[in-house]
């Protein structure tokens, strides 16, 4: 009888069906099934997709606040398998507005709210952030939104002078019944001009501070102060006998005498930053700010 062995390259091989004979004791090897992706690792670049716009980052930066819906997403041991693209690549996909989500990863990068000047899809990005459950974003936005209905403060210049004059006054002492002696005090006099172009923060100034006598504000940009503190060794009836008289600074309970030229420049200071002023000069030594004789501000 012959034997017909067909060439491996003719139908009829191909038709052939070969049991092969395995050893008694062979175990087949078996792959666990292929994963579809690693979970991303920190310090490593993660991608989003978001609404088709591709965004690279870190998982430091996704899970800065992990109250977030992106930091629980990404959240060390949390399983998410990424939605593959037909590229094969690892993107995880999330079906939002991509352009808005450019500021969502900024904030989460900068900790702040930074948006280009004259942004004006404010609504779309306080809806996105709450989708994210960003709540320092929010805040934020609301604090932007306030402030766009508020006045923009306007430019204005805010000067403030002080001198002090020392003289030496004389006055008689009693020191017994029928005994009366020659005594003497310095006293400094300071002398001060304020001159600024904002009529709203010149009315702050002169809230912040009260003399003994009334008639100090004038008219215009100017408001001019005068006061002496009352030395220790000069008696209280030779003090008002000289018409001197102090300066006081504060509102109702809580009044402060300004005793010097710092104490006025450091509440002019503190009135100046409340407006929005900004430093631009000091005079006499700019290292040696409430010593100075003179400030200068700008807005």
């Amino acid at each position: 009888m012959t034997q017909f062995c067909p060439h491996p390259g003719s139908s009829a091989f191909s038709s052939l069906s070969v049991s092969p004979v395995l050893p008694q004791n062979f175990a087949p090897k078996i792959s666990p099934p292929p994963v579809p992706s690693s979970p991303p690792s920190f310090g490593g670049p993660v991608t989003l997709n978001v609404g088709g716009t591709l965004y690279s980052t870190t998982l430091e930066t996704l899970t800065r606040f992990p109250d977030s819906m992106l930091g629980a997403m990404f959240r060390a041991g949390t399983p998410i398998p990424p939605n593959l693209n037909p590229q094969g690549g690892g993107h995880y996909f999330i079906d939002r507005d991509g352009k808005a989500f450019r500021h969502i990863l900024n904030f989460l990068r900068l900790g702040r709210l930074d948006l280009p000047h004259g942004y004006g899809e404010t609504a779309l990005l306080r809806a996105e952030a709450d989708f994210y459950q960003i709540q320092p974003l929010l805040d934020a936005l609301r604090e932007l939104e306030a402030s766009r209905g508020a006045p923009v403060p306007t430019a204005a210049l805010l000067h403030a002078d002080v001198d002090a004059s020392p003289r030496l006054v004389h006055f008689s002492a009693r020191r017994g019944p029928h005994h009366y002696e020659l005594s003497s005090a310095q006293v400094d006099t300071f002398r001060a001009n304020i001159f600024c172009t904002d009529s709203e923060c010149l009315g702050a100034m002169r809230a912040r501070f009260g003399v003994a006598s009334e008639g100090r504000a004038e008219g215009g940009p100017h408001f001019r102060l005068e006061w002496a503190p009352c030395p220790a060794e000069l008696p209280e009836a030779e003090y008002r006998r000289l018409g001197l008289q102090p300066l006081w600074t504060g509102g109702p309970g809580e009044l402060r005498e300004v005793v010097g030229a710092p104490g006025f420049l450091e509440e002019v200071l503190r009135v100046a930053l409340e407006h929005g002023f900004r430093l631009d000069s000091v005079f006499p030594d700019p290292e040696d700010l409430l010593n100075s004789r003179s400030l200068r501000f700008v807005r």
